[in-house]
């Protein structure tokens, strides 16, 4: 009996030591798996094929130059000279017969833009060449009649009505040509086999037809506006300067700007002119800005939102787009060769119009490829990896 007590023990002994080996084994185990987890190297680069490249729409850009932080922030919007607009109307009123334009079409200056049929100009035509016929009648009658009171034949009376009657006709001929001129009819190329009742609606500038006011067959009325001409190539910015601004800003500083509807684009423009009194009823001058560049998506009356840079202080400056964070730490995209990106950890500064100031926390080249727009699908790519883990 004692000796199977003896055998119970030194079992129950051998079967506690055997778990707490296996159990030992186990931490150790677990301990050496989280040590090789921690040792293993987070990914920071990676490759895509271009069909990613393509459903992404990844693109690059470089790093650029751009003030940040001394700027005058005002808003304003887009005019146009009174010059570089028109109104076009016709002296006389008539028939629509033709309309060689449509609205939208580059016009340049002096182009037909329709033509009007009106049988009053038939009369201004026949008066023009019977004027025309008694003033060389007029001008051979005041030279002979010169001659004749050079020999003191005929009285001086005589050759001074002769006079009267040739700088009469003279002015009534003036004038009718530069009324035929007004309808568009070269008075020089009429005669009696050419008459014409047609009046050439043509236009004063040169621009983009905006507005056509006539249909075929209806009858136009005098003074009433046909067209509308808008040439938006001399577009510039009138932007609102409060009173405790105008010290800060003065004549060829540079300016960027957005248009309301494209915030994303900036277009660059410089001042040129500053007016010299308030607006009425409130306390603003109005700056003039030229556009430097020529775009087709800015308009007349468009409501901008500009930057004045009032000093020469210039950061680097990525699109937002470009910058993408995970927790408190930031990251952008280079391109290391075709369809390879690495992921380079940032540091950010400002941010206005769109634009980010990018502080490196290692040196970047200048002429870098950085991805600005489809940062965050190669984010995606990376966290997703290094989750799976």
């Amino acid at each position: 009996m004692k000796n199977i007590f003896l055998i119970i023990v030194v079992l129950l002994f051998a079967a506690t030591s055997c778990k707490t080996k296996s159990a030992e084994t186990k931490a150790a185990t677990s301990v050496n798996d989280t040590a090789a987890k921690k040792e293993a190297p987070i990914a920071t680069e990676l490759e895509l094929t271009d069909d990613q490249i393509k459903a992404i729409g990844l693109q690059t850009g470089s790093m650029e130059q751009r003030n940040l932080k001394s700027t005058l922030k005002v808003n304003g919007k887009l005019t146009l000279p009174p010059q570089n607009q028109a109104q076009v109307s016709i002296l006389l009123g008539g028939i629509v017969k033709t309309i060689d334009v449509t609205e939208g079409t580059f016009v340049k200056q002096g182009q037909t833009l329709a033509t009007i049929v009106n049988n009053e100009v038939i009369q201004l035509q026949q008066e023009y060449l019977e004027n025309k016929s008694q003033l060389i009648y007029l001008q051979a009658e005041f030279k002979r009649q010169t001659e004749l009171q050079e020999d003191r034949i005929n009285a001086t009376k005589t050759l001074q009505q002769v006079q009267n009657e040739l700088s009469t006709a003279q002015a009534k001929q003036k004038g009718l040509q530069t009324k035929l001129q007004l309808q568009g009819i070269n008075a020089s190329g009429i005669s009696t086999a050419n008459f014409t009742n047609r009046i050439r609606v043509t236009a004063p500038i040169s621009g983009f037809v905006h507005h056509i006011n006539l249909t075929m067959g209806k009858f136009a009325d005098a003074n009433t506006i046909l067209f509308d001409i808008v040439d938006n190539r001399f577009l510039h910015l009138d932007l609102t300067l409060f009173e405790k601004d105008i010290a800060k800003v003065k004549v060829g500083d540079k300016i960027m700007f957005t248009d309301a509807n494209d915030i994303s684009h900036v277009h660059p423009a410089t001042i040129f002119a500053l007016n010299k009194s308030f607006e009425d009823n409130q306390q603003a001058i109005i700056a003039h800005a030229k556009i430097e560049e020529r775009t087709e998506t800015l308009l007349p009356g468009m409501y901008v939102e500009a930057r004045i840079q009032i000093d020469n202080y210039k950061a680097n400056a990525l699109p937002n787009d470009a910058v993408v964070s995970n927790g408190d730490e930031h990251y952008i995209y280079i391109e290391t060769k075709k369809n390879h990106y690495q992921q380079i950890a940032v540091k950010t500064g400002v941010s206005d119009m769109g634009f980010i100031e990018i502080l490196p926390l290692e040196e970047i080249a200048a002429n870098a490829k950085v991805v600005t727009k489809g940062a965050y699908y190669l984010l995606s790519q990376l966290t997703k990896g290094s989750g799976e883990e």
